[in-house]
């Protein structure tokens, strides 16, 4: 008799929520336990991430078997991670589940670091969406929170710099091994440049300089790893309760913010919000700031939930 042999556990790439999402290539493997892939636009096929960011939504759900799925949302500087968490998850995740959803409900503001699996779904019209599954999760500070976007934005610009030395290539493995590009960036672009054509850059660019604008001056070590990409604690980090900032801080911090994000039209509000949280302020606090600021005459709405200076 001939068993089976599983693949070999898959990497962890730090990803932004930007490129997963803008993400509509996959690859499934034939046999019954090969690893299924999601391509991204910047070439990298992503089987496991380490994603963080703070819980914007996570809410049970009752499946038509009768279980119950919590569903959730969990934005960084770029956008939104959905994830979801059912009964095929460990019992620690889906503990921390339920306690998550809870607490999200009664209105903490939560930031959640995550290593999760690559998830994909294909619709009649052929449109790909992506998701995650988490196999495990904790708590984490700002601080952790920006060592962590430190290590996305090195990734993701070693990836962009990858990608634009392709535009030029062939796509196969030997034009891009000549070309200086790292090994385990080659499938995948060769997989993504037919698929993705030509398109522009510029977004992940900005996404790096909202990302960067959080860590801006902060003492972040690039040369310590935040996590082992095979293991993360579930539970609480040691320093997940910082002194909160103060009111003036609060202020400070978004018109700062919406000097730095303005491209003309303003900012909006789930980016001013995510960003203020990363910074260590309550969500809570920062709307009100918000409506404050509005009410002084210091910001205005050029339209319904985006803000600029006056």
């Amino acid at each position: 008799m001939v068993l089976s042999r599983r693949s070999p556990r898959q990497p962890a790439w730090h990803m932004l929520a930007s490129e997963f999402g803008e993400s509509s290539l996959h690859e499934k493997g034939s046999g019954e336990f090969d690893p299924s892939f999601v391509i991204t636009k910047l070439g990298a096929k992503v089987n496991r991430l380490i994603v963080a960011g703070l819980i914007e939504r996570l809410e049970p759900r009752e499946t038509a078997n009768g279980s119950t799925l919590y569903q959730g949302q969990l934005r960084d500087p770029s956008g939104l991670h959905y994830f979801s968490v059912g009964d095929y998850a460990t019992e620690a995740m889906r503990e921390m589940a339920i306690e998550l959803a809870t607490r999200v409900e009664s209105g903490e503001s939560l930031m959640l670091l995550m290593v999760a699996k690559a998830r994909w779904f294909q619709n009649e019209e052929g449109a790909v969406y992506t998701s995650l599954r988490p196999e495990e999760a904790c708590i984490i500070s700002p601080s952790v929170y920006r060592e962590w976007l430190a290590k996305a934005c090195e990734q993701t610009l070693i990836r962009l710099d990858a990608q634009q030395k392709t535009v030029s290539l062939e796509a196969n493995r030997a034009s891009l091994s000549e070309a200086g590009i790292a090994d385990h960036l080659i499938d995948g672009l060769i997989l993504a440049k037919p698929h993705y054509g030509e398109f522009d850059s510029e977004m992940f660019r900005f996404n790096i300089m909202q990302a960067l604008d959080i860590i801006e001056n902060k003492d972040i070590s690039r040369e310590k790893p935040l996590v082992s990409e095979e293991k993360v604690e579930v539970g609480d980090s040691s320093e997940a309760n910082e002194e909160p900032a103060s009111e003036s801080d609060l202020k400070q911090t978004l018109l700062s913010l919406i000097d730095a994000l303005d491209q003309s039209e303003g900012v909006d509000f789930d980016t001013l919000l995510s960003n203020a949280a990363a910074r260590g302020h309550e969500r809570d606090a920062a709307e009100a700031m918000l409506d404050e600021l509005s009410d002084g005459g210091e910001i205005h709405e050029p339209r319904f939930g985006w803000f600029k200076r006056t």
